[in-house]
């Protein structure tokens, strides 16, 4: 399933004295199957434009097309629930929306939602345990008494039991440590790759966006103002820095190495490709001597 954005603009609280546009002509494709990125400073209309994902807002003007479906300005709210099931959106710090008295009767709360019986609802939900690396053995457990880790891979869990076409990720790392940053990539990466699902990703961290997108938007006050693949984004530097938002951590040290005299036909955009083109470097000056 395809989303596709047609010269989207919203204005939050139009005709009043507090009116403020958000998004101006967004014209985007999130292909199904891809690992899309969006980001931009906060302001930017990352969050707004999330929220066009699964028609939570609609736009003031314009089209968002969801699949078969066609989200304008005037669409029904009423016959928008399917569309909630197909992209499920994890927000940022969504341990903080658990609320059931075991980790099972939270995960299971979303497929009941939709009409699923209570027995397999929980058997969906162990499944989800699974899946996002937790032991079924945690399923009786209060969420509450879990780590902070753990209630993110809970509240991720319920999500992922609605059977989503398309996950939407915002900054869905924020205040893990290295180890649970990583581990929680990881298996947002074995989803994709492993489920097919679709990612979508709003993230400031420039890293992940090269180490897992293939596909990227910088939104800049409501404008999409770059867009390509990591590479064609990430390439330009002084147009990262002259935005301020960043480059990646090979990219910064392959800059730093350039200017001392080391030439690169393409500057790496991951440390593991830093690491290969200094291994045939290495490979090369011992088959010289």
């Amino acid at each position: 399933m395809d989303i596709r954005f047609h010269d989207v603009n919203f204005v939050y609280q139009p005709n009043t004295p507090f009116e403020s546009r958000a998004l101006f002509d967004i014209n985007l494709a999130i292909e199904a199957g891809s690992y899309t990125a969006l980001v931009g400073h906060t302001g930017s209309g990352k969050s707004t434009l999330l929220q066009h994902l699964n028609a939570l807002v609609k736009p003031t003007s314009g089209m968002v097309e969801i699949g078969d479906r066609q989200i304008t300005n005037e669409t029904n709210n009423k016959n928008l629930k399917p569309i909630r099931k197909k992209v499920g959106i994890v927000f940022q710090f969504p341990e903080t929306q658990l609320f059931e008295e075991s980790v099972v009767k939270d995960i299971a709360f979303g497929p009941k939602n939709f009409g699923v019986s209570t027995e397999e609802a929980e058997k969906i939900a162990l499944d989800m345990l699974s899946l996002v690396g937790l032991s079924d053995e945690l399923a009786e457990r209060s969420p509450f008494e879990l780590s902070g880790g753990q209630m993110r891979r809970v509240a991720i869990a319920g999500v992922l039991a609605m059977q989503p076409e398309i996950l939407v990720l915002d900054e869905p790392t924020a205040g893990l440590d290295p180890k649970g940053r990583r581990d929680m990539m990881a298996m947002f990466l074995r989803l994709h790759e492993e489920q097919g699902m679709t990612i979508v990703l709003v993230t400031h961290l420039m890293d992940d966006v090269t180490n897992f997108a293939d596909y990227v938007y910088v939104l800049e006050k409501g404008h999409v103002v770059k867009n390509g693949t990591p590479r064609e984004v990430f390439d330009d530097i002084e147009w990262l820095k002259t935005k301020q938002l960043g480059v990646p951590q090979a990219t910064m040290f392959a800059e730093k190495l350039r200017k001392k005299g080391m030439t690169f036909e393409k500057l790496p955009m991951t440390v593991s490709e830093m690491a290969d083109n200094l291994a045939e470097r290495l490979k090369k000056a011992g088959g010289a001597r």
